[in-house]
């Protein structure tokens, strides 16, 4: 038996796991001092009634005979599917039924849909972004090339004219950078990977937090992007099922390369390898995108954003150079006086009791940079950046 190499490339210093273990140590030398940590992504409120409400109703279903359902189709249930699709008209974007996948979450998709793709394709990644995109294709074996994000462009880097890949990755907003690419650099890319034949999968899981009406919250609504973009949300950052687990990914009928419909691929794969999320979860994120649903969580995400705009106001009254914080829950600063990401990160742990992430680990680009993030409650928030102005 063989072992697949790709995984012996993969750095074995797991990000989250290194800044654990750093934590622990501290508190061990430190009983009892309080350490605030903004540095995960996770959802901190409660779900909303409406969510809570479908899925106890979802459960008294599955415990009568006369309701009770067992395997559901593996593209996701036809009601969850016509709530996606509601969605997206609202954005002025028409989607078939057909185009949408349910899955337990965008980063499963994300690994996932690579089984659609030849090992010997092209990937590019932009640098710095989320680690799972570079983690998953060096496992498959596939050359990688960067594309870096920068202080210049504000870490939102367009295609060179002579640039070649049959695969991009595009996060928007970003993670870790909170950068939104607008309408017409967007229309770049489109543009750029219809003359490529590229495919663009597009991360779209912090759409629900940009505040600016002129900035796209689809690939969809940049004409053409049918023709050579796979989307992919969560409702993890949308609605809080970071431990419900539910997203869903769009593959339109317009998607064709070497004459192969990729939407046809994508239900065959997942026809073989997946059995679907489970009913009483898909309930719960159909009222997470009813009309009540949404006005619950946009509540929740308006508490994340007012603690973004804390953030960015202390940052910037410090002098430290930012991005983020507008039009997404994360904040990406500059580490001052030329520290490394990893000095920064040890600064604040020790003097401030603060806990963020460090650039570097989310590419070579990100060293010297470090983001902070909103999901927290206010009240930590606030101590954060008092703790943070003591020692600026």
């Amino acid at each position: 038996m063989k072992i697949n190499r790709g995984f012996l490339q993969l750095n074995d210093r797991y990000l989250f796991s290194r800044i654990a273990r750093k934590v622990q140590e501290y508190r061990g030398e430190h009983p009892g001092q309080e350490v605030l940590n903004l540095g995960i992504g996770d959802w901190t409120l409660p779900l909303g009634p409406a969510v809570l409400t479908a899925m106890e109703r979802a459960v008294m279903e599955l415990g009568s005979a006369e309701t009770f359902r067992g395997y559901g189709e593996e593209q996701g249930y036809a009601f969850l599917r016509q709530a996606v699709c509601r969605y997206y008209a609202a954005k002025g974007v028409e989607l078939a039924e057909s185009e949408v996948f349910i899955g337990d979450g965008a980063k499963s998709d994300m690994g996932n849909i690579l089984d659609l793709f030849a090992p010997e394709s092209t990937v590019l990644i932009p640098d710095p972004v989320y680690p799972a995109y570079l983690d998953t294709n060096i496992m498959a074996g596939r050359s990688v090339k960067f594309l870096a994000g920068s202080r210049e462009n504000r870490f939102l880097p367009l295609p060179p004219a002579d640039l070649r890949a049959d695969i991009v990755y595009i996060c928007s907003p970003n993670n870790p950078t909170g950068s939104v690419y607008s309408r017409e650099q967007l229309k770049e890319w489109v543009a750029w990977a219809l003359a490529q034949e590229a495919i663009i999968l597009f991360d779209s899981a912090y759409e629900a937090y940009i505040q600016d009406p002129d900035l796209p919250t689809s690939i969809y609504q940049i004409p053409g992007a049918q023709q050579c973009a796979i989307e992919f949300c969560s409702l993890s950052k949308t609605a809080g099922f970071t431990g419900v687990r539910c997203g869903y990914t769009v593959v339109p009928h317009g998607l064709v390369r070497d004459g192969i419909s990729l939407n046809e691929l994508w239900l065959r794969r997942q026809t073989t390898k997946f059995n679907g999320v489970s009913y009483i979860t898909q309930r719960g994120a159909e009222a997470a995108l009813s009309e009540r649903g949404l006005q619950e969580s946009r509540a929740s995400i308006s508490t994340y954003m007012a603690n973004a705009r804390v953030i960015a106001e202390t940052l910037r009254d410090l002098g430290f150079w930012f991005t983020g914080g507008e039009n997404a829950p994360y904040i990406w600063l500059q580490c001052p006086q030329g520290m490394s990401s990893w000095e920064f990160f040890d600064l604040l742990l020790h003097n401030c009791g603060l806990v963020g992430t460090p650039g570097s680990d989310f590419g070579r680009c990100g060293e010297g940079f470090f983001r902070l993030t909103a999901f927290a409650r206010r009240e930590d928030i606030s101590r954060a950046m008092e703790r943070l102005r003591s020692r600026y």
